[in-house]
């Protein structure tokens, strides 16, 4: 299925209320921060342990959604003689948290922030994601420095991170970066982000990674109601998450030559996956050529079809079981993030998420030739779990508020008709998935003879909003 992604709000539908206040009691999405917690985080903001080297001389430039205020990546590109240099700031969490303090204890319990229209559950207080450790322009901030070199195809030679004070430039939005690039006004960090993150789309290719360029279902929030779209990621999102993928391939390298860290991984596709997706194609009637590899085919789909769109949806079922694999001394049997096609690590968003603070620590070590601090150390053969544990938690919590929403926006239309294709069909027992339009609804459909890949026109027939249930049929004529 696509990535879902919600816009925050302040207020909440009446109609929504108690199936979200359901919804999160039955995953235990936490509450408000104890107040030990924010003491120590109000203290921490006050006095973090600042790096002796500086590098506010970079003249950094973040770039996420205009509403973001955990910022943790800034970067900023040069041309070299050989080709490029990348510096990769990232926040340094670490800087503001005590091991083994009411701040830790309750970052581990969280594993990651949470997303919901009406709020986010972050996993660290506001005082610091949002403020002492966000990366906000103009501010002097604690950092991990990553410096990447790429020869001018674009492929990485070196890797090394450091801790530094930097200060941000401008924080800058998708939307805008995207509508300079368009209008010839992007200004040389973008301009470079552009050349860069296109050269490392095609080694991308060339190694047999895959990001599929599904449209992500979101919701969006207005004054008086909520609605659903689908929307296709900006190419200048693609070239911005390069660098955070180059970073992470390149924190994987280090962590594998030394022996320790955490790993991202992804088992290649089951035997028979690449063959499923063959007669996928073929019974939707999409060419694909022998001689054509699965990267480029799925690069030649278009969301807009609907053939394709069914088919980039039974693509994101060839690799599943992403999960995290640390290591100490013995090296993983299989190190590999199978979509990215390499070893790669998760290392530049540590406000959001927990293990990236200790990749970080680690590969700041290595690059110093120092021990891994013990705190850090310790805590690696427990992260796998902490982290898959918060992976199917925001998962669930954040496909659970779209089925909310889904059911609230549709409830009204009980019996109306509606067209759509069907994404999915699981001949056994006559169910599959249904993505309409208008409104953007991906929900269960019912019927005797459904094809994939087929505009049908479906009857709603079941619209709970308390359980976020939602269910058409194809009904006889």
């Amino acid at each position: 299925m696509p990535s879902r992604h919600v816009s925050l709000q302040q207020s909440e539908p009446p109609a929504l209320r108690e199936g979200l206040r359901r919804l999160r009691a039955t995953l235990g999405v936490p509450g408000q921060f104890p107040a030990e917690v924010l003491a120590e985080a109000e203290h921490a903001a006050a006095s973090p342990a600042l790096p002796g080297v500086d590098r506010t001389d970079i003249e950094f430039v973040t770039l996420d959604p205009e509403s973001s205020t955990d910022l943790d990546q800034a970067f900023h590109l040069a041309r070299t003689d050989r080709g490029f240099r990348l510096h990769y700031a990232i926040a340094d969490v670490a800087a503001f948290v005590s091991p083994g303090g009411h701040l830790d204890a309750e970052a581990h319990a969280r594993g990651e922030t949470l997303y919901a229209p009406t709020r986010k559950t972050p996993l660290h207080p506001a005082v610091l994601s949002e403020g002492a450790a966000s990366l906000l322009p103009d501010q002097v901030r604690p950092a991990l420095v990553w410096e990447l070199d790429f020869d001018e195809s674009g492929r990485a030679t070196s890797t090394r991170v450091t801790r530094a004070l930097v200060r941000s430039r401008a924080k800058l939005s998708y939307a805008g970066a995207q509508a300079a690039l368009d209008a010839g006004t992007g200004g040389e960090q973008l301009e470079l982000l552009r050349t860069l993150g296109t050269l490392r789309l095609e080694i991308e290719a060339a190694r047999g990674g895959v990001s599929l360029s599904v449209p992500e279902q979101e919701v969006v929030p207005t004054d008086s109601r909520w609605d659903l779209a689908f929307r296709a990621p900006l190419p200048v999102e693609d070239w911005n998450a390069q660098l955070s993928l180059a970073t992470g391939m390149g924190a994987a390298a280090l962590m594998l030559e030394a022996g320790v860290g955490v790993l991202r991984t992804l088992p290649p596709a089951r035997d028979g996956a690449l063959a499923k997706l063959r007669r996928t194609a073929a019974a939707l009637g999409i060419r694909w050529a022998q001689s054509t590899s699965y990267p480029d085919f799925v690069r030649g789909l278009d969301a807009s079809v609907p053939a394709h769109a069914a088919m980039l949806n039974a693509c994101t079922t060839l690799f599943r079981g992403a999960g995290y694999q640390a290591f100490q001394g013995t090296i993983p049997e299989q190190p590999l993030h199978a979509a990215i096609a390499a070893p790669y690590a998760h290392t530049t968003a540590p406000l959001r998420r927990l293990v990236d603070r200790y990749t970080g620590e680690v590969c700041v070590a290595i690059c110093a030739e120092a021990e891994v601090p013990e705190w850090a150390a310790s805590a690696l053969a427990e992260l796998p779990g902490t982290m898959d544990n918060a992976d199917r938690r925001a998962k669930k919590y954040e496909r659970g508020v779209v089925d909310l929403v889904e059911a609230m926006v549709l409830a009204p239309h009980l019996g109306q008709t509606f067209a759509g294709t069907v994404l999915e069909v699981d001949p056994d027992d006559g169910l599959g998935v249904l993505q309409i339009p208008d409104p953007a609804v991906e929900a269960k459909i019912k019927g005797s003879e459904l094809v994939l890949g087929e505009q049908v026109s479906a009857t709603l027939v079941a619209a709970d909003l308390l359980a976020g249930k939602v269910e058409f049929r194809v009904l006889p004529d």
